[in-house]
């Protein structure tokens, strides 16, 4: 057990071009898994967790809830996963917590972080694709979507954080976007901790992903990609 008494939490997040994994271990650790999705999210993902859990000795039955990353992120990826995520917590009877991922990548790494001054803390701003010429940027005020060329510049004021963009952000803004999806899985075990301890589980029915792009066969409407959340 990990926490009052509950069995661990498994973190599952398919937003990225990578697919990560994560098991809550005694002591606040993390064992965290991640591979480059590819087109493979429905063949991988469910033999990965069902390896995760038994090199650690962990049954299914034996979990205390199951966090999911929400997105931003592409169609495909995102149903797998909460498909995945929804499937076990209503399998196991166990509780599910909804995290955005973006929230997760753009977390501080620590709580003392978190309580810096303005002067040192400075305003950090995430850069997703949303295909070939446009971004999804998330900042304080929330996602939105943005054309290539429009990022906000870098200043003394604005940390950028960019992720799947290689060749189309600056390099310093992809080495903040890596770190931060390496610590992804330990990030989103500690988030979705912190609500399930105040009683903050989701309902299936109504937890939802966000997409930065749309299924195919969907129109694109008044020549911008609309945000799509899925009803279902």
């Amino acid at each position: 057990m990990t926490s009052a008494g509950r069995g661990p939490l498994l973190a599952i997040d398919t937003a990225t071009s990578q697919i990560v994994v994560a098991l809550e271990r005694p002591g606040g650790r993390a064992e965290v898994a991640a591979w480059p999705a590819g087109q493979r999210h429905g063949e991988e993902l469910l033999t990965a967790l069902d390896g995760l859990l038994q090199r650690l000795g962990v049954r299914l039955d034996m979990l205390g809830g199951i966090v999911v990353g929400t997105g931003p992120g592409a169609f495909t990826g995102l149903r797998v996963g909460l498909a995945t995520a929804k499937g076990l917590a209503q399998a196991m009877a166990i509780p599910i917590i909804g995290i955005p991922t973006s929230a997760a990548l753009l977390a501080p790494v620590s709580v003392a972080d978190s309580d810096l001054p303005p002067d040192v803390a400075r305003r950090r701003v995430l850069l997703l694709p949303a295909g070939p010429r446009d971004r999804i940027l998330v900042d304080e005020n929330g996602p939105r979507l943005v054309p290539a060329g429009s990022e906000p510049k870098l200043t003394q004021d604005v940390e950028l954080v960019a992720l799947d963009l290689d060749g189309r952000a600056p390099a310093d803004a992809l080495v903040r976007g890596q770190a931060a999806r390496t610590r992804l899985g330990a990030t989103l075990l500690r988030l979705g901790a912190a609500r399930l301890a105040a009683g903050e589980a989701d309902d299936l029915a109504r937890l939802v992903p966000e997409y930065v792009s749309l299924p195919r066969g969907v129109g694109v409407l008044s020549g911008s990609i609309e945000w799509s959340r899925d009803p279902r």
